[in-house]
C-alpha cells in the first residue's frame, strides 16, 4: 500500500509545534541518559570485576539501554505519524513537506523558533534555509 505524502500549510505546521517540541525534548532526555548509562555500562566492562554480588550489573544496564531506545523510538515514530521530519535530535530541527509557489519545499523548524520561519528545498538541507514571507500584518 503507497502511502502518500502530507504536505502542510504553515499554520498546520505551527499548530504541531507545541507537540513535536515535546517529543524532542523527550528524545534529548532520552540520549542523554542513554550516554550516561552506555558510559557505566563501558566502564563496568573495562573494570571486569566490577559485580557486587546484588545481582548483575551488566544485564541491569543492558536492559535499561534497550529499554531507552525502544522509548526512543515510540517518540521518533510519532513524529512520523505527524507527517514532519526529524532532522536532528540535538538542534531540535523538524521539517514538514510543503507546496511553496507550486514548487515542492520543506518548511524548516528549529527548536527554540516561536513558529515556522523558514523553508528549503529537498536537496538544499539546513544550510540553504531562507526565510518566509512574513505573513500581512506581522511586524517583522
Amino acid at each position: 500500500m503507497e502511502e502518500r505524502m502530507k504536505y502542510f500549510t504553515v499554520e498546520e505546521a505551527n499548530s504541531l509545534l507545541p507537540a513535536l517540541d515535546r517529543d524532542i525534548r523527550e528524545l534529548q532526555r532520552i540520549k542523554r541518559e542513554f550516554a550516561e548509562k552506555f558510559a557505566r555500562l563501558r566502564a563496568l566492562q573495562q573494570d571486569r570485576g566490577g559485580t557486587s554480588g546484588d545481582g548483575d550489573p551488566f544485564f541491569e544496564l543492558e536492559c535499561e539501554l534497550e529499554f531507552l531506545q525502544l522509548e526512543a523510538r515510540t517518540y521518533i515514530r510519532s513524529i512520523a505519524l505527524k507527517g514532519a521530519q526529524l532532522k536532528d535530535i540535538d538542534m531540535g530541527l523538524i521539517n514538514f513537506p510543503a507546496r511553496l509557489n507550486g514548487r515542492d519545499v520543506l518548511l524548516c523548524w528549529k527548536q527554540g523558533e516561536p513558529r515556522v520561519m523558514h523553508y528549503h528545498g529537498w536537496d538544499e538541507g539546513y544550510a540553504g534555509r531562507k526565510p518566509l514571507e512574513p505573513p500581512p500584518g506581522d511586524g517583522e
